[in-house]
């Protein structure tokens, strides 16, 4: 009996020890931590405006991670008119072989909000979903299922002087439109933005603007996933980069959370988030997307 159950156990950390180096088996787990690194690496870059050296310091570091986890990554440089003359801007898309599969992108603004006497950082708006959204580039670069993931991180969303349809959302307007000029745009089945996610007091709102159906996946995969402590009551309807994707034919959503007192202030910094925000966020949209890959099945 004794040397059958010794027989047993080796064959049970057999098969265990198999599974786990079988490729395709093993799961890469979410990191609110490694997230932070990364939103700690751009908040050392100091402040991060379209056109800075520090935000081109911040795209390469980007791009090199991207790389590191093997994404090809397009570089979409472009010149945008702003009250402040003309500004060279880059969106950066990161991309892996697709095979035919349907397109998800999962998207985040990069740069932060230019003021003249005032230093600000940005940790959250848009440090925490740039980080967050690298986090999820490695988490995704080992998945083999049904869906093509692309990351965008997008320049420009912010205001040079005050929000309106002129001055703000460059780079997702830019890239909205050449998306729609190529054909591009009738292949991504949709768009999850991220923005301002890593607030210590989480409270994500439920956004108008969004596409409805992908905004209640969000919500109900939230709900049946038991993240139902981050979501907010507050409905609303939100001007963000998601809205030049919805004019241009893409289904989208924002994963957003606007109620931050140290919203566009000095005090926007690295102590008033957290990695565990951080992972919240980044593990409901994981569990959003086998849900989201079934619906464009039509399962």
């Amino acid at each position: 009996m004794r040397a059958a159950i010794t027989m047993l156990l080796t064959l049970v950390v057999f098969v265990s020890t198999a599974c786990a180096q079988s490729p395709g088996t093993s799961v890469t787990v979410l990191s609110g931590e490694k997230a932070m690194e990364h939103v700690r690496a751009q908040v050392a870059f100091g402040p991060r405006p379209p056109g800075s050296e520090a935000l081109r310091k911040c795209r390469e570091y980007i791009v090199g991670q991207l790389e590191g986890y093997g994404y090809q990554v397009e570089q979409d440089a472009f010149d945008a008119a702003t009250p402040y003359g003309r500004k060279a801007m880059v969106n950066l898309i990161a991309r892996r072989s697709g095979g035919g599969k349907p397109i998800v992108a999962l998207a985040s603004h990069y740069d932060t909000k230019y003021y003249e006497n005032l230093t600000f950082l940005g940790a959250n708006d848009g440090g925490s979903s740039t980080g967050l959204l690298l986090e999820l580039a490695r988490v995704l670069a080992g998945r083999d299922d049904g869906l093509d993931y692309w990351l965008v991180f997008l320049d420009g969303e912010e205001a040079f002087i005050e929000w309106s349809t002129f001055d703000s959302t460059y780079g997702s307007r830019h890239l909205a439109r050449r998306w729609k000029e190529d054909g591009t745009a009738g292949k991504v089945r949709a768009l999850l933005l991220l923005d301002m996610v890593g607030d210590r007091s989480l409270g994500l709102l439920k956004d108008r603007n969004s596409t409805p159906w992908l905004m209640d996946l969000v919500w109900n995969t939230a709900a049946e996933a038991g993240f139902q402590a981050i979501l907010s009551s507050t409905e609303t309807h939100m001007e963000d980069d998601h809205i030049p994707f919805i004019d241009a034919g893409i289904p989208s959503v924002d994963i957003i959370d606007m109620d931050y007192p140290p919203w566009h202030t000095a005090q926007d910094t690295l102590d008033k988030i957290s990695a565990g925000s951080l992972e919240k966020v980044g593990n409901l949209v994981l569990a959003v997307l086998p849900r989201l890959e079934r619906r464009l099945a039509g399962k």
